[in-house]
C-alpha cells in the first residue's frame, strides 16, 4: 500500500495504489451496502438474530457473477458480528490437511471465507462437511491397515462460501448452508449511488450525469462501475481540469475502448471474429479463442456471460452464434438467409419464429 499523508479520505493528498483505493472503497456495513435490497435485507435477519442468541450466525453461501460484492459482504458480516474474519479460496486448498490446518486454527466466532468454493478437492470438501455440521474434523494419522482417525473439535465458526458457478456445488455442500444468497447485477440508478459514494470518497467532482454515462456502461457491476471512475478521474485529472462531466466520461471512456453499451476491446474482438471470420457461427469455443488469441477460460467466463446476457451471443450446441443485434452492433449485415446466424445453421436456430 502506498504512504498515506492523511487519515481522511476526502483529504486530496492521499494517494492510493489500486488495490487500496479498491479496499477503500468497499462498504463497511449493511446499511452502506447497497444495489441488493433483498439479500441485505435477508443477511440483516440473520446476523440479528444470531447476536441476540449469542451464537454464530448459519453458514452462508454468496453465490453470482463477479464484482457484484461476494467478497465485500463476507467482510460485513465479521464487521457486524464483530468478529475476525480468515480468507482463502477453494484452489488454495487441495488437500484436507490444508482445510484441517486453517480449520484448528479459527476462534470461536470467526468468519471463515472460501473464495471459488466450487474448486475446492473433493479429500477438502468431504472433510468440510463434517466442520461446518459437526465442528470437528477427522485427522487421519498413519498409512494404510495401520491409520487412526483422530478427531479434532474445533471452535463453532460461521463458514462464508463464495461461488460464481454455483451449479458445480454438490448437493451435499450446498445442503449444509443455513442461508444462501443469490447475487444479480445492479440496475443504472443503483450504480449511480455507488459511483457517488466512490467518488466522495476519492475526492472527485462527479457530475450526475458524468455518474449516469458510467453506469450505462458498467455492465451492472460495482466493481467495473468503480474501476471506470477511476480511469475517467485520471483523464479528467491530465486533460479536463479535474472536473467530470457527460461529455469527459464519455471521451475517456471511448479512450478506454470501453462503448456505449460496455462492451470493450474482448467483447468486441469475439464479435468481430464470429461475424467476419466465422460467417456469425456457429463456432467452437476453442476455435473462438484461438481466432482472438485468448484462453478459453478467459472468453467463456469473462466475455460471453455478458455478451449472452445481452443479447449478442447465443451458446448453442453446436457452438457459438451471432445474434441480429451483434451484427448490427458492428454495423455488417448478416450472409443472406442466415438472419444473423451462421448460413448452414439458419434453419435448425430460427425455424422456431
Amino acid at each position: 500500500m502506498a504512504d498515506l499523508e492523511s487519515d481522511d479520505p476526502l483529504d486530496p493528498h492521499v494517494h492510493l495504489d489500486e488495490q487500496a483505493a479498491e479496499s477503500a472503497l468497499r462498504p463497511a456495513t449493511l446499511a452502506e451496502f447497497g444495489g441488493q435490497p433483498r439479500v441485505s435485507d435477508q443477511l440483516d435477519l440473520v446476523l440479528t438474530a444470531a447476536r441476540q442468541r449469542g451464537g454464530v450466525p448459519d453458514h452462508v453461501l454468496l453465490s453470482g457473477p463477479p464484482g457484484l460484492g461476494k467478497t465485500t459482504l463476507a467482510m460485513i458480516i465479521a464487521a457486524e458480528m464483530g468478529v475476525p474474519i480468515r480468507v482463502t479460496s477453494g484452489p488454495a486448498i487441495q488437500h484436507a490437511g490444508d482445510l484441517a490446518a486453517i480449520l484448528s486454527g479459527l476462534t470461536e466466532g470467526e468468519v471463515f471465507f472460501l473464495d471459488e468454493i466450487h474448486r475446492m478437492s473433493r479429500p477438502a470438501e468431504e472433510m468440510l462437511y463434517l466442520a461446518m455440521e459437526d465442528f470437528r474434523v477427522d485427522v487421519v494419522v498413519g498409512k494404510g491397515p495401520g491409520a487412526t482417525a483422530i478427531p479434532l473439535e474445533i471452535p463453532p465458526f460461521t463458514l462464508v462460501g463464495a461461488t460464481t458457478r454455483s451449479g458445480l456445488l454438490p448437493g451435499p455442500l450446498r445442503d449444509r448452508f443455513g442461508f444462501t444468497a443469490q447475487l444479480d447485477f445492479y440496475d443504472s440508478a443503483d450504480l449511480e449511488k455507488v459511483l457517488a459514494r466512490s467518488a466522495r470518497l476519492l475526492n472527485i467532482r462527479l457530475s450526475d450525469d458524468a455518474a449516469a454515462e458510467i453506469a450505462s456502461r458498467s455492465r451492472g457491476t460495482p466493481r467495473i462501475a468503480n474501476r471506470l471512475l477511476r480511469r475517467v478521474r485520471d483523464y479528467a485529472t491530465v486533460r479536463a481540469d479535474g472536473v467530470l462531466t457527460r461529455q469527459v466520461a464519455s471521451d475517456a471512456l471511448t479512450l478506454y475502448e470501453v462503448d456505449p453499451l460496455g462492451l470493450d476491446r474482448l467483447d468486441r474482438a469475439v464479435l468481430d471474429a464470429l461475424c467476419r471470420s466465422f460467417g456469425g457461427g456457429p463456432v467452437g469455443l476453442s476455435t473462438l479463442a484461438l481466432a482472438v488469441a485468448e484462453e478459453t477460460e478467459t472468453v467463456e467466463e469473462v466475455a460471453e456471460p455478458f455478451l449472452v446476457r445481452e443479447g449478442f451471443l447465443m451458446r448453442t450446441p453446436r457452438g457459438r452464434v451471432a445474434t441480429p443485434r451483434a451484427w448490427d452492433h458492428l454495423g455488417l449485415r448478416p450472409p443472406q438467409g442466415s438472419r444473423g446466424a451462421g448460413a448452414g445453421s439458419a434453419p435448425d436456430l430460427f425455424s422456431q419464429g
